[in-house]
């Protein structure tokens, strides 16, 4: 399924002209050899642009469209038309060595093989310069000492005479097409992704771009052991995918790879996306909702609107087809391979209705600073880490199952909640707005705490005792900031885990505290003093008591504890809100 949606990207991405058909790729290419016809070197030219990186200006190596070039692991093979110093000039920054000639002689090789049939100027410039060129005097060239150091930096070099690059030549390319269906030799078998009796690819490319993995690419289909071997079939012949189709996947996911726009990581995974049709307006749609910014709040707004209402949904006055067919991919690196985390496919409609309500069941009332009204998939993990130390990374399992479990709509994991209490006890009770709504969001769809849609802000007419003593704590906090102003330390710091988790252990000394403090109140201001009294007096009110529980309960569950740290943060907000409106 993963392939054969790849595949049929790729063809959308060909018709576009946006990657490089079978037998062709796309490659930095840093600059051109320019020859005259008689095959002597006429000049050096640089392809390099400068662009802005941050502050600075860097000069970049355009992305050429050259013949596909070999997979490379230690051995010496050379590549057509495009390759480095060593193989078209047979030199490096100390000049020749004996390694660095046998890549010269393998290129020269398959470049005289190839083009020898040629009449054209350009590929009988290209064989006389083979033929007559000379590594070992290589440094006496003053054109090549000119370019010297630039040539030797490992960037890609290409042929070119009178403006016209060598891969671009129609008679070139036809000998290329020729070479290429001469030397297929591999077993023959049914494409599993096609369909269609082909040749088999015995190697898959590497897949260059996920952190992690081998930056020289790593393999997503591959078998490099007897034990994964059935039936006597090596390698990928155990699980036949035809040529055609490996260039075509191994093409598109590098394409999207290399598109830092449209992928992101998430913990120690890549994710990957795209629509059928190969139109990035659903991919930039896609990226803005899941990683929301502060100058696109109001377009998720009416986005969101837009969907709910069932009419049209336009980015940048194009209209999106809610029954576009959408993908998600998560790869994560594993050694010389790659593994799936999770491969997801729905209409983007779906998708996006499944995003919105994971947004509407985080909505959570915010202190004024924070701007953000839409907290992304990656800021919220970042909520359940200690922001001290070194490695923010989240549970990288995790983070891939939190993501699967917003695009379906799906219960979120358990591991989602708990690390975000855990991370609240262990900064005693350090309730930021997003932990607060991970806690509601969960409460909500895992525990279907119906009542939840209602919790956005402080809801006075709950009973629930969790929540209660949530706000009772808080009140009791701010009765001793009150009589102790400038205090350093309260009593969250102190008691708010055991308070959590073992009320009625805590919440009797609490009281004491409070009457100690209400008499410092008192003195001040007596007002003050009668307002805390009301609300003590209304928050016990609406603790029930039955037969089983007299007094405050003995221990909370999981659940409890979240409502507990629930009331407490919107119990704190509802204060700031008041010294705001002040």
């Amino acid at each position: 399924m993963i392939l054969q949606a790849l595949e049929e990207y790729y063809e959308n991405l060909l018709q576009q002209g946006k990657v490089a058909k079978a037998g062709w790729c796309q490659a930095k290419v840093s600059h051109v050899i320019e020859l005259n016809e008689d095959g002597t070197i006429k000049g050096i030219v640089s392809l390099k642009q400068e662009e802005e990186r941050g502050k600075k200006k860097v000069l970049i190596a355009p992305m050429l469209f050259v013949p596909e070039m070999v997979i490379r692991s230690s051995g010496i093979s050379a590549n057509f038309l495009c390759d480095n110093a060593k193989y078209l000039l047979g030199i490096d920054e100390d000049g020749t060595k004996p390694r660095i000639m046998d890549c010269f002689l393998a290129a020269k090789d398959k470049h005289l093989s190839i083009l020898s049939k040629g009449k054209g100027a350009m590929a009988k410039a290209i064989c006389a310069y083979f033929r007559n060129w000379n590594p070992k005097t290589a440094k006496e060239n003053p054109i090549l000492r000119e370019y010297w150091e630039e040539l030797n930096e490992g960037g890609n070099i290409i042929f070119g005479m009178r403006a016209l690059e060598a891969q671009e030549d129609d008679e070139i390319k036809a000998l290329w097409e020729e070479a290429r269906n001469a030397e297929s030799n591999e077993q023959q078998g049914i494409c599993l992704v096609t369909g269609q009796r082909t040749d088999i690819s015995r190697i898959h490319k590497g897949i260059k771009g996920v952190p992690g993995a081998q930056s020289s690419g790593a393999a997503l289909v591959s078998f490099n052991a007897p034990a994964f071997e059935s039936y006597g079939k090596e390698q990928s012949y155990n699980a036949p995918v035809g040529k055609y189709a490996e260039f075509a996947y191994t093409t598109a996911l590098n394409y999207l790879l290399n598109q830092r726009e449209y992928c992101f990581p998430l913990g120690d995974s890549m994710i990957v996306f795209w629509a059928e049709s190969g139109k990035e307006e659903y991919q930039k749609t896609f990226m803005s909702w899941m990683n929301p910014q502060v100058d696109n709040q109001e377009e998720m707004k009416k986005l969101f609107g837009n969907l709910q209402r069932g009419i049209r949904v336009d980015v940048q006055d194009i209209q999106l087809n809610m029954e576009q067919k959408f993908y998600i991919l998560c790869l994560a690196p594993n050694a010389a391979r790659l593994s799936v985390r999770f491969f997801y496919q729905n209409s983007f409609g779906n998708i996006m209705e499944n995003l919105s309500k994971h947004y509407q069941r985080m909505e959570i009332v915010k202190p004024a600073w924070v701007e953000l009204d839409y907290l992304g998939i990656q800021k919220m993990l970042f909520e359940t880490v200690n922001q001290k130390s070194k490695d923010k990374t989240p549970i990288p399992s995790m983070a891939a199952m939190v993501l699967n479990a917003v695009l379906q709509n799906n219960r979120y994991p358990a591991t989602l909640y708990t690390d975000t209490l855990i991370r609240i006890r262990s900064e005693q009770g350090n309730i930021t707005c997003g932990r607060a709504a991970i806690i509601k969001a969960v409460l909500m769809k895992n525990y279907n705490w119906k009542e939840g849609e209602k919790f956005m802000g402080l809801n006075e007419d709950c009973k629930e005792t969790a929540y209660v003593l949530g706000r009772l704590f808080a009140v009791l906090e701010f009765i001793q900031r009150e009589a102790n102003p400038g205090i350093n330390a309260t009593i969250r710091d102190r008691y708010f885990n055991s308070a959590c988790a073992t009320p009625a252990s805590v919440f009797p000394i609490l009281i004491k505290l409070k009457n100690s403090h209400m008499k410092k109140i008192e003195r001040e201001s007596a007002g003050t003093k009668v307002y805390y009294e009301k609300l003590l007096t209304e928050l016990i009110g609406k603790i029930e008591l039955s037969e089983k529980m007299q007094g405050f309960p003995s221990r909370f569950s999981l659940e409890e504890q979240g409502k507990f740290m629930l009331g407490y943060y919107h119990q704190v907000q509802k204060r700031y809100e008041k010294k705001e409106e002040k």
